[in-house]
């Protein structure tokens, strides 16, 4: 969850807020982008490529991140499976009278956001505004249960993918072959 519902975020420099559900309605449509730590230069995945998916439940805001297949969303994935990085969080801009400010019995003042104007990313992040605010490897945990369980591919996949390796394996060795003797070539 990049955002939950009616859950209080840390003290914002005087005050705290919390998100109302219905808050993200008609947002879910914006080019949002999914980002390491809110920055740009991190991304992750794109809601128009349709690497980023969001939803909103009762509990708050989703996101699923097809993670591409860099250096850095590999980091991340270790990061998350140490528990080092748990959180989310999201980038928006708040609706014109979308939100209205309170102080609560304990003199807190609370700001409560009932409208956000425009979604602009989700992200994992090591510091959260929310704390509720969740990050898991739900595929990666799938994927790795399906791999402790047995199952045996057919005959037919097994001699495909063997004889795939095998091409490719010549193909290597011959290109080896050309790459060593244009060597000879130049050292001679």
């Amino acid at each position: 969850y990049a955002a939950v519902f009616n859950s209080r975020s840390e003290n914002l420099g005087g005050f705290f807020e919390e998100l109302a559900p219905g808050a993200f309605d008609g947002v879910l449509e914006d080019d949002v982008r999914a980002l390491i730590d809110h920055d740009s230069g991190r991304i992750l995945g794109r809601s128009s490529a349709g690497t980023l998916r969001m939803s909103v439940d009762d509990t708050g805001l989703k996101y699923e991140v097809d993670l591409p297949d860099t250096q850095e969303a590999r980091d991340l994935l270790t990061l998350i499976k140490r528990g080092d990085v748990r959180e989310s969080s999201f980038g928006f801009t708040v609706a014109h009278r979308g939100d209205d400010w309170a102080e609560n019995d304990d003199g807190q003042i609370i700001r409560t956001i009932h409208k956000v104007q425009r979604l602009y990313d989700v992200s994992p992040v090591a510091f959260p505004a929310y704390p509720a605010a969740t990050v898991a490897m739900r595929s990666l945990l799938q994927r790795a249960k399906q791999a402790d369980e047995p199952s045996a591919p057919p005959a037919d996949d097994l001699r495909a993918t063997v004889e795939a390796l095998a091409t490719r394996l010549d193909a290597a060795e011959t290109r080896l072959q050309n790459h060593s003797l244009m060597l000879r070539h130049i050292r001679s």
